[in-house]
């Protein structure tokens, strides 16, 4: 397959090197990176992660886990408590 179509984009600085660091250690090019996340969004045929608005429960544990408060429970809670709200 030829590789004659050019993506330009523009993004922070910062993410980008972080970014570029990352794909180094794994062994890939930003450009590598790039055509593997086209290939998987046309496999998907969409983007090939879940994307959703947080709703009031998911912000409250996003908030909770960004100041480390909250509930703590063991696995076997966490599952108990998953069925009785399934």
């Amino acid at each position: 397959m030829a590789l004659d179509g050019t993506v330009r984009a523009r993004i922070d600085n910062k993410l980008k090197d972080d970014v570029e660091k990352i794909l180094k250690e794994i062994g890939l090019s930003t450009s590598q990176a790039i055509n593997l996340f086209m290939h998987r969004i046309k496999q998907e045929n969409g983007i090939p992660f879940e994307l959703k608005i947080p709703n009031d429960a998911t912000r409250k544990a996003i908030e909770e886990t960004k100041n480390l408060d909250g509930e703590v429970s063991t696995m076997e809670e966490f599952l108990e408590e998953s069925k009785k709200n399934a």
